[in-house]
C-alpha cells in the first residue's frame, strides 16, 4: 500500500487509505458511525482514549490524525 503523503492528512484520507468505511472504523473503535462522521466533520473532539483507539486501528499516531494548529 503507499504512503500518504503526512502534510495535510485527515482521519478521513486515513480511513479511506486503509479501506475502511466509517461504519467499520466504528466498529472497531467501539463507536457509533456518526461519531466518526461528527469527528471526520470537525464538530466534535474525540476523547484521548477514543483518539489512541483510532490511531491505533488506522496504524498511525494521535499526533498524525489530530494535529495542533
Amino acid at each position: 500500500m503507499p504512503e500518504l503523503d503526512v502534510g495535510e492528512v485527515t482521519l478521513k484520507d486515513r480511513r479511506k487509505h486503509a479501506g475502511l468505511t466509517q461504519a467499520q472504523l466504528a466498529g472497531l473503535v467501539e463507536v457509533s458511525r456518526q461519531t466518526i462522521i461528527a469527528i471526520e466533520r470537525g464538530d466534535y473532539s474525540p476523547s484521548v482514549y477514543l483518539a489512541l483507539r483510532i490511531a491505533r486501528s488506522l496504524d498511525t499516531t494521535v499526533e498524525e490524525l489530530f494535529p495542533l494548529d
